[in-house]
């Protein structure tokens, strides 16, 4: 009997219209990806050509086409016949046109494996950041960031490190508001939400500090990972101790991700009973068709999909 010495990774093409099916299938010809697993594509017919999709507009047909590859490959994943999947970027306004409820891979994804909770992790080495919210507007924010919900993402990114070989981890929560909030001067989420959710995490056994003020925690983690300093002020700890960011949304913490890390940085979905990761960019419908898209972040998926699988 043969028995495969390489996992079977689903990449799903993303939207036909954008430029998943270039990226995918330029990443599955990728000597790496032939060498860390099995690639198995799904999309339209002709996925590499757009499969008849004019390239550059969303449509109703190409978000109904890029969702019916996502659910075909985490059905496959969930019976076992892949053991992951990478993703192409999808579009959200294709998909609302389809009249499809979900903005994006994460929620749909949770709603497909039935996961009670799941988060939205990017991850650039040395740079692994989660999301405690994602797809919501930013008036809406201070109302999503539930005490469970930013549990979650710290129990999930904990829970999740030691897959890549950090065993303890040292999360650092970002604070929501300026300054951390200043003690509730300048609002009091960070005084009367997170505070109280890190000393609970605490007090379980999970090595996490926060609020910390937002607006200095990025740039500093850059400034321990080039060695230029290793101490925040005296007496605090050295940010070099952190090994992973909970922000409080999205563009909190995906802006320092795609400023230090773009290109290289891979969307982990969290709390899902399959292994699933991502690219770190979008559509790019304005190049799309052109054949000039770069597969590197598809590729860096496909290899930690495989890794963690």
């Amino acid at each position: 009997m043969a028995f495969r010495t390489k996992p079977r990774i689903g990449i799903t093409c993303g939207d036909p219209a954008g430029i998943g099916p270039e990226i995918a299938c330029k990443a599955v010809g990728d000597p790496r990806v032939a060498g860390a697993c099995e690639p198995i594509l799904y999309g339209p017919p002709q996925s590499a050509g757009g499969g008849g999709f004019a390239p550059g507009r969303p449509t109703a047909e190409s978000g109904r086409a890029a969702y019916d590859a996502i659910v075909q490959a985490c059905q496959d994943a969930m019976q076992g016949t892949i053991a992951g999947i990478a993703t192409a970027p999808i579009n959200k306004e294709a998909f609302a046109l389809a009249g499809l409820p979900w903005r994006g891979h994460t929620e749909l994804l949770q709603h497909l494996t039935g996961a009670p909770r799941v988060a939205m992790l990017f991850h650039a080495d040395p740079l692994t950041v989660t999301l405690a919210t994602i797809h919501v507007p930013i008036a809406e924010v201070s109302r999503e960031l539930t005490p469970q919900r930013l549990q979650d993402a710290i129990e999930l990114t904990a829970e999740w490190m030691p897959r890549i070989g950090v065993h303890r981890p040292r999360i650092a929560v970002a604070g929501l508001n300026p300054h951390a909030g200043e003690a509730g001067l300048i609002g009091t989420e960070d005084r009367d939400v997170i505070a109280p959710v890190v000393a609970a995490c605490r007090a379980r056994g999970l090595d996490v500090a926060g609020p910390l003020p937002a607006d200095s925690l990025f740039a500093r983690w850059q400034a321990a990972d080039q060695r230029r300093w290793t101490q925040i002020r005296s007496g605090s700890p050295s940010l070099a101790s952190f090994d992973a960011v909970v922000a409080c949304y999205h563009d909190q913490g995906l802006i320092p991700v795609k400023l230090l890390g773009f290109g290289r940085a891979v969307n982990v979905t969290l709390g899902l009973p399959i292994v699933r990761t991502s690219v770190d960019h979008g559509t790019a419908y304005d190049i799309a068709g052109r054949g000039t898209a770069d597969h590197t972040s598809l590729v860096e998926a496909i290899l930690l999909a495989a890794r963690l699988a």
